[in-house]
C-alpha cells in the first residue's frame, strides 16, 4: 500500500478508470500498520468499482473497514476462522522461562526426526539470541530470517532450506503465511504468538499437501492465557507432555520476562460493542454465503476451574 501511494502521489499511476480493486492478506496489511495508506487509496479512487478482499481471519479492524468503505458487502466463507489442520499434531511443553526454552530446543534437536524445522519467535532480538545459541551447538545447520535481514539474504536462506542444505530456520512472523514451503516436519513456537489467529498460520507451515506434521509450543506462565485464546479459536486443545529430565532448568530471567506490566496486543484491541443502529444495519446489509468447510463441534473437557474461567473469558471476547 505504501508503494502504491508513492506512485499515485507522483502521478505515475491513476485511479480514474479503476473498475476492480483486489486486496490480498487484508487482515495482515492492517496488522502491519498500513491502515492509513489503505484508507487514503480508498478515498482517492472512484466509488463505482468492485472491491474483492481476501482475509485469512475476519478481525475487528477488517469489519470496521468493511462497514466504513463498502456498500452491501457479501462475505464468502470457505472455512471457519481458526479451523485447525487435522494432519498437524499439536504438542506443548510447560517451560518456566526463555533460557530453559533454549535448553529444551537444544535437547530436542538431538533427535534425527527434527530434520526440517521452523522455529518461531516474536521479535528480531530473540530471533538473533536463539540463532546464536543454536549456532554454538549446531554450526551451519540453521538460518535466520526477520525484517532486518536483506531480501537477498532471505531468498538465499529460503533456497538453502528448500534444497536441504540447512536443517531449519529461526524466524519471526514474516514466515508465518504466504509462503509455500514443502516438507516441514516440525514447527516450534519458541514464543507463543501474541495474536491467536497467527498461531494458526504458523503451524500451517507443516502438515501441507496431505502430509502429517508436528507443531510444538513452549509455554511459559505468562503465555498461558493467550494460548487458551488460540485453543478457543480452534476449539481444540494443545496436548502437553512432560519436559525431558535431561533439560537444565534455568533460574535467570531475561529483561523482557521481568516486565510484568507488559500487556499482549490482543488485550489492547478496542472492544467491539454489541447493539446500536450501526450494528443492526450491518447485520441487515451483510449477506453471508458459506461454501462449506469443516463443521465446528464444541469439545468439553475436564480441565481445572481456573482454566475454564480463562476459556469462558476468551469465548466472550471471541463473540464480540
Amino acid at each position: 500500500p505504501g508503494r502504491i501511494m508513492d506512485l499515485a502521489l507522483d502521478n505515475v499511476i491513476r485511479f480514474d478508470s479503476l473498475q476492480k480493486l483486489i486486496i490480498d492478506e487484508f487482515d495482515e496489511i492492517l496488522n502491519l500498520g498500513f491502515r492509513s495508506q489503505v484508507t487514503s487509496i480508498l478515498t482517492m479512487i472512484t466509488t463505482k468499482r468492485q472491491n474483492i478482499l481476501f482475509s485469512a481471519t475476519m478481525t475487528d479492524e477488517v469489519d470496521e473497514m468493511l462497514e466504513e468503505y463498502f456498500e452491501f458487502p457479501e462475505e464468502v466463507s470457505l472455512a471457519p476462522s481458526g479451523t485447525p489442520l487435522e494432519q498437524i499434531e499439536q504438542l506443548g511443553y510447560k517451560v518456566p522461562n526463555f533460557l530453559t526454552k533454549v535448553n529444551l530446543i537444544l535437547e530436542l534437536l538431538k533427535e534425527e526426526a527434527f530434520e526440517r524445522v521452523l522455529l518461531f519467535v516474536n521479535n528480531k532480538k530473540t530471533a538473533d539470541l536463539l540463532s546464536d545459541k543454536i549456532e554454538e551447538f549446531y554450526p551451519n545447520e540453521f538460518g535466520t530470517i526477520h525484517s532486518n535481514k536483506s531480501q537477498n539474504y532471505r531468498l538465499q536462506t529460503m533456497a538453502s532450506f528448500q534444497a536441504g542444505e540447512i536443517r531449519g530456520i529461526v524466524t519471526t512472523d514474516v514466515m508465518a503465511r504466504g509462503l509455500d514451503i514443502s516438507d516441514v516436519t516440525h514447527v516450534i513456537n519458541v514464543e507463543f504468538s501474541e495474536v491467536p489467529e497467527q498461531y494458526i498460520h504458523r503451524i500451517g507451515r507443516t502438515g501441507r499437501a496431505d502430509k502429517s506434521g508436528i507443531a510444538i509450543s513452549l509455554i511459559s506462565p505468562r503465555e498461558e492465557e493467550i494460548m487458551i485464546e488460540a485453543e478457543v479459536l480452534m476449539e481444540k486443545e494443545i496436548q502437553f507432555i512432560p519436559m525431558p529430565t535431561t533439560v537444565e532448568v534455568a533460574v535467570r530471567l531475561l529483561e523482557f520476562e521481568k516486565d510484568k506490566k507488559k500487556q499482549m496486543k490482543f488485550l489492547l484491541k478496542k472492544p467491539k460493542l454489541e447493539g446500536g443502529a450501526s450494528h443492526h444495519e450491518k447485520i441487515a446489509k451483510n449477506k453471508k454465503v458459506n461454501l462449506g468447510g469443516p463443521s465446528k463441534t464444541k469439545k468439553k473437557t475436564g480441565t481445572s476451574v481456573n482454566r475454564n474461567i480463562l476459556k469462558n473469558r476468551a469465548a466472550k471476547r471471541k463473540k464480540k
